[in-house]
């Protein structure tokens, strides 16, 4: 997904930042919030459901995606870090793993399994109480 793209549907709110920073922190609103809507976005329907369905909690139950950003002083880097955060969230979704087929043990290794198990049977049945 292109920066264009994203930065038509996603919308910015500069807030003041949080943590040390001085009389800065108190007077600069650098921080910046991300707003990006999941239904309202050009997104592949597939897309959307799998966002919405990501246990994430910068998901909203609305289906707004909100992120903060904040760990530069300047807002042009925080918007930029903000952007790629979202752009990694949609890539998360839109990346499919595809279907797992069934298999079968082979025969050898069910052979390794049942040779174990007689070992450890016969080594538990010898700390039994001796009969004489």
């Amino acid at each position: 997904m292109s920066h264009a793209l994203l930065f038509r549907e996603v919308e910015f709110s500069a807030v003041r930042s949080q943590g040390p920073g001085g009389q800065n922190v108190n007077k600069v609103s650098s921080a910046v919030h991300l707003r990006f809507d999941i239904q309202r976005s050009s997104l592949p329907e597939a897309v959307k459901e799998r966002l919405l369905q990501l246990q994430d909690q910068r998901i909203t139950k609305e289906g707004v995606v909100v992120i903060k950003a904040q760990s530069s002083r300047s807002r042009d880097q925080n918007k930029a870090e903000a952007l790629a955060r979202l752009e990694e969230l949609i890539a998360k979704a839109s990346h499919v793993l595809p279907p797992r087929r069934p298999t079968k043990p082979t025969f050898a290794s069910r052979q390794r399994r049942l040779e174990s198990k007689s070992l450890r049977a016969s080594v538990k049945s010898g700390r039994g109480k001796v009969h004489l």
